[in-house]
C-alpha cells in the first residue's frame, strides 16, 4: 500500500474525483472533525454510559468525553509519525501534500470510532445479539441470507459506525456525514463481512467493520484507496494503516483513564492505582512534585495519568514509525500497544488484569450491564416485530414512535430490522430506559 493512494480528500457521495480545495480556517480532514463535533450522533455520546453507569454524582468518563481524550491522543500520534517523516525526507510535503494531515484524520476518525455503540456499553451490542439467538429474535434467521444472520447475532459497534456516517437515512441527504475516504477508513477496525470476523488470531478479523448493508460502500472506499484486499467472498481487506493509530489511541485511553474513575469512585485505592501507573510515569521525581505542588490525591492520579499516556504515546509512535513497511505490507499482525518494550509492557498488561478483576467486574458495572439486557431486548421484542407487519393497531401506534428518518421502503425482513436496530442503538441510556419504561407499563408518560 502506498501513502499517496492511502490519504484521500475525497468524499463519501460526491462524485468528484479529489477535493483539493481548503477555506482559509481548516484542511478537508479537520473539516471530517467538525462536522463530526457538531453533529447528533456524537452529542448523544454524551449520555452513553462508557464503562461506569450515568449519571452519578461523581464525574465518570461518558462516550462522549472518552471520544474527545482518545482524538487528542490521535492526532499526537499521528503528529509525530509526520515529524519523524519529515525529518527524514524534507521535500515529503512536496511528494505527498496530504501527509501532513495523518494527525488530522486519525484524530476525526478518533471522534467517529464509538459512534455506533448502543446504550450501556458493551453490553448494549451483547443484548442486541442475544436478542437474535436466544429472545424472540432466533424466528427470523429463516428470513435472512447466512451472511444477514451473522451480522444480527453478532451486532458490532464498529460496523454500525460506518452505517451511520454512509447511510442516506430519510431526510439526512444522500451522502449522510460526506466525511473523506480516508476518514472512514482509518474507522475500519476490523474491515471484512461477520461471516468472516470473530478469529482472535488475525488482529483485523477480531470482530467485523461492516453490514452487509454497507459492504459495497467499504468495497469501494477501500479500492479507491489502494487498500490490500484479502478476500472476495466472504469480503476482506487488509487494515487501513492508520488504523493502528486510531486503536492504539484508544487501547491507551480506555485502560489509562478507567483507573482514574475507578479512583474517583473508591473501586482502587490511590495506593493501587500508583503502582499500577507510576512504571509508565517514566519520572523519578513525583514525590517531590507531589509534595512541592500541594497534589491531593485526586491530582496525584490526574498527573500521573498525564505522564503514563505521554510515555505510550511516545512508544507507539516509535513503534507505528519503525514497524511502517510491514504495516503498509499487510503484514503486521498485533496491536501496536502490545509491542511495547519493557518495563512498559509488564505495567501495561498489570493494567488489563486489574480493570478486569475489580473494574469491569464491580458490583455497579454489573449492575448497569444487567439492566442493560433487559431494556435492550425489552425494546426490541416491541418495535422488530411492529415494524415488520404493522398489522394491528398496537402495532401501528408503535411504529409511530419510531422517527421517519429510521424507516425504510424496503420490504425485505433484514432491511427492516436494521430499521429498529438504527433506532435502538442511536438511544441514550436514560432515553433507553424511559421508553422502555413507558411502553412496557412501568411508568406513565406526562406532557411535557
Amino acid at each position: 500500500m502506498e501513502w499517496k493512494e492511502l490519504l484521500s480528500a475525497r468524499r463519501w457521495g460526491t462524485k468528484e474525483a479529489d477535493y483539493t480545495d481548503q477555506d482559509l480556517a481548516r484542511s478537508q480532514f479537520q473539516r471530517d472533525y467538525d462536522r463530526l463535533i457538531f453533529s447528533s450522533p456524537f452529542r448523544r455520546l454524551q449520555n452513553k454510559t462508557q464503562v461506569f453507569p450515568l449519571p452519578g454524582s461523581v464525574f465518570v468518563h461518558n462516550r462522549l468525553t472518552h471520544s474527545l481524550e482518545v482524538a487528542s491522543v490521535g492526532r499526537s500520534l499521528g503528529r509525530i509519525f509526520y515529524n519523524q517523516l519529515k525529518k527524514d525526507n524534507p521535500l515529503l510535503d512536496e511528494e505527498n501534500p496530504l501527509i501532513s494531515e495523518v494527525g488530522n484524520i486519525v484524530a476525526a476518525a478518533c471522534l467517529a470510532h464509538d459512534l455506533g455503540n448502543p446504550a450501556f456499553g458493551h453490553s448494549g451490542e451483547a443484548a442486541i445479539s442475544r436478542y437474535f439467538t436466544d429472545g424472540d429474535g432466533t424466528r427470523y434467521q429463516q428470513d435472512v441470507t447466512e451472511a444477514q444472520w451473522k451480522d444480527l447475532i453478532n451486532f458490532e459497534g464498529n460496523a454500525n459506525a460506518i452505517r451511520i456516517l454512509t447511510h442516506p437515512f430519510n431526510g439526512k441527504g444522500f451522502g449522510a456525514f460526506a466525511l473523506t475516504y480516508s476518514t472512514l477508513a482509518a474507522i475500519g477496525k476490523y474491515p471484512c463481512a461477520a461471516i468472516a470476523g470473530h478469529q482472535k488470531k488475525i488482529l483485523h478479523r477480531k470482530k467485523y467493520g461492516f453490514f452487509q448493508s454497507e459492504q459495497n460502500t467499504y468495497k469501494e472506499i477501500a479500492e479507491f484507496l489502494g487498500v490490500q484486499k484479502e478476500s472476495e467472498e466472504p469480503l476482506i481487506f487488509k487494515r487501513h494503516p492508520l488504523t493502528f493509530l486510531v486503536e492504539a489511541a484508544d487501547d491507551i485511553c480506555y485502560n489509562i483513564i478507567d483507573l482514574e474513575d475507578a479512583h474517583r469512585l473508591k473501586i482502587l485505592t490511590f495506593a493501587e492505582v500508583r503502582a499500577l501507573l507510576e512504571p509508565l510515569c517514566n519520572d523519578k521525581n513525583l514525590d517531590t512534585r507531589f509534595l512541592s505542588e500541594g497534589y491531593d490525591d485526586d491530582a496525584k492520579v490526574s498527573l500521573m495519568r498525564a505522564k503514563a499516556i505521554n510515555t505510550l504515546t511516545q512508544e507507539c509512535s516509535r513503534i507505528f514509525y519503525e514497524e511502517q513497511p510491514q504495516i503498509l505490507a499487510g503484514e503486521y499482525n498485533r496491536s501496536i500497544t502490545d509491542a511495547i518494550p519493557e518495563p512498559y509492557l509488564t505495567a501495561w498488561k498489570n493494567i488489563e488484569t486489574i480493570s478486569v478483576q475489580k473494574i469491569y467486574n464491580s458490583s455497579s458495572v454489573i449492575q448497569k450491564e444487567v439492566a442493560g439486557y433487559k431494556v435492550m431486548a425489552g425494546l426490541l421484542e416491541e418495535f422488530i416485530p411492529a415494524l415488520l407487519h404493522n398489522n394491528t393497531h398496537y402495532y401501528k401506534k408503535l411504529v409511530q414512535l419510531i422517527p421517519p428518518q429510521f424507516h425504510t421502503d424496503k420490504e425485505d425482513t433484514y432491511s427492516r430490522i436494521q430499521s429498529v436496530l438504527d433506532f435502538v442503538s442511536g438511544m441514550t441510556d436514560l432515553y433507553a430506559v424511559e421508553l422502555y419504561s413507558k411502553i412496557k407499563g412501568i411508568s406513565f408518560p406526562s406532557i411535557s
